[in-house]
């Protein structure tokens, strides 16, 4: 048997949609078996513990480990893995690699160490719409299911109503189970509606519901498509029957599913904003005993909604359809709820976990949702190039304000130091501290994306209305 402090061999599988990635250092006979023999010693079927003892992996590569199992591998709905998605592909130094085919090594140097490198990069980008989402939550939860009891537990403990917690968790009654939802919609509600969690801790350019309830749990959140996800992960769990629903604004007419297919299978969405408004947003229809409840857990001043009884018709319905108004930060607007396909819903979250590019930058910029959406402050990247293209962007966000009766202080800099800062800091420290240490990962992908340098300010808009000051 090798010496495993003599055996320098390292394998490093590598996601190409997400840049997540894991090494592991392996014994060095199984450098000559097949590609397929590899995953399934260190990717599919890995014995963690053994190579945690061994020393050929630290903790922290566990949940990599585990994430990149689901990209490739489909699963039963208990959570078995299964062959690879049809249509991956595995590269290797820039050339696809067949799954019977060995793979090579190169020599690199790691802390004076010469170190067998074997890279393996996952190309996920011709894999169809095939996941299964019963299993793939079910590994979720099984993974870290702990957390997610321990934060059930306390969001129907921490609500603020006059029931009996347990025996709300116990949900042994349709009005039980009803207050469930209810107590775990209003955490989530509670939660950050925000950005700049994109941006730091694992920099997740989009987060699943799990990896949501995780970032709550941290003190940040998420937005809508996210946030809701969430609520569907932890209820999906206990049996709760629930199916999204899509909202925008100016879309009171029936969802247009063949275009919005389309737009899933091509992703072009040039002249496509009609139909993408349709979109915009994600709520979740609850069919309890008790009844069917229209739930939105989202937040960033779209008002909780837990509609039960004829509200729901006027809100789903096409006679009479009723509006929901929103004023989310500057601009007011009437949101319409539709039922939809479910498969294009799970199809638009599994495209944004991965296939549309910069959907990071998407949600802060194209969507306008900034860095931090609450009741008081809504708080924004200012990215410019020279001050006078600062003084414009200034200026512009001076007059949508003005207009709309509201105030803004627009900085130059990436910090919280004027009047509106200060006090958007002392009333939240946490938020504030991420958005401040969101800028590097912010600024290296935004410049990325547009292929040169800029500068980065922030702007800080005040929801109460205030006096505007800049600098």
């Amino acid at each position: 048997m090798s010496d495993r402090r003599s055996e320098n061999t390292v394998v490093q599988f590598t996601d190409s949609l997400t840049s997540r990635r894991f090494a592991v250092r392996i014994i060095e006979e199984h450098a000559a078996v097949s590609l397929a023999g590899l995953m399934d010693l260190y990717l599919k079927n890995p014995s963690i513990s053994e190579l945690l003892r061994q020393g050929r992996i630290s903790e922290g590569v566990i949940s990599q480990i585990k994430v990149i199992q689901d990209y490739v591998y489909l699963s039963s709905d208990s959570g078995v893995l299964h062959d690879p998605f049809d249509g991956i592909e595995f590269i290797q130094d820039g050339n696809p690699i067949r799954l019977d085919d060995t793979v090579a090594s190169r020599d690199v140097r790691v802390d004076g160490q010469v170190v067998k490198l074997i890279e393996i990069e996952i190309d996920r980008t011709g894999i169809g719409y095939d996941r299964n989402w019963v299993g793939f939550h079910r590994r979720r939860w099984d993974r870290d299911a702990p957390m997610y009891e321990a934060f059930v537990r306390e969001a129907v403990i921490q609500n603020q109503s006059s029931y009996d917690p347990d025996e709300v968790l116990a949900r042994d009654s349709s009005e039980a189970e009803r207050n469930f939802v209810d107590a775990l919609a209003r955490r989530i509600w509670e939660a950050p509606f925000e950005n700049f969690s994109r941006f730091t801790g694992s920099r997740l350019p989009f987060k699943t519901g799990d990896e949501t309830i995780r970032s709550i749990c941290d003190g940040g959140g998420g937005i809508c498509t996210e946030k809701v996800q969430a609520l569907k992960f932890l209820t999906d769990h206990y049996a709760l029957e629930s199916e999204y629903v899509l909202a925008g604004p100016y879309s009171p007419g029936p969802v247009p599913e063949e275009q919005l297919r389309e737009l899933l299978t091509t992703f072009d969405f040039t002249a496509s904003k009609r139909y993408m408004r349709y979109w915009q947003h994600i709520a979740l229809l609850y069919h309890l005993d008790t009844g069917d409840f229209l739930v939105d857990a989202t937040n960033g001043n779209i008002p909780y909604l837990f509609l039960g009884g004829h509200e729901v018709e006027q809100v789903l319905g096409y006679e009479a359809k009723q509006p929901v108004h929103v004023r989310m930060a500057v601009n007011s607007e009437d949101y319409y709820y539709h039922q939809v396909s479910q498969q294009i819903v799970n199809d638009l979250l599994f495209a944004l976990e991965g296939w549309i590019p910069y959907v990071d930058l998407v949600q802060v910029f194209d969507n306008e949702l900034g860095l931090f959406i609450g009741k008081e402050f809504m708080v924004t990247p200012v990215m410019y190039r020279t001050e006078e293209g600062f003084d414009t962007i200034r200026t512009q966000y001076e007059k949508a304000c003005a207009e709309a009766g509201l105030t803004c202080e627009v900085l130059g800099d990436w910090s919280l130091n004027g009047p509106m800062g200060c006090e958007f800091a002392e009333r939240d420290p946490y938020s504030s501290e991420q958005i401040i240490a969101s800028k590097k990962h912010l600024l290296d992908r935004y410049e990325q994306s547009m292929g040169r340098p800029y500068e980065a300010g922030l702007a800080v808009i005040s929801l109460q209305g205030r006096p505007c000051t800049t600098q």
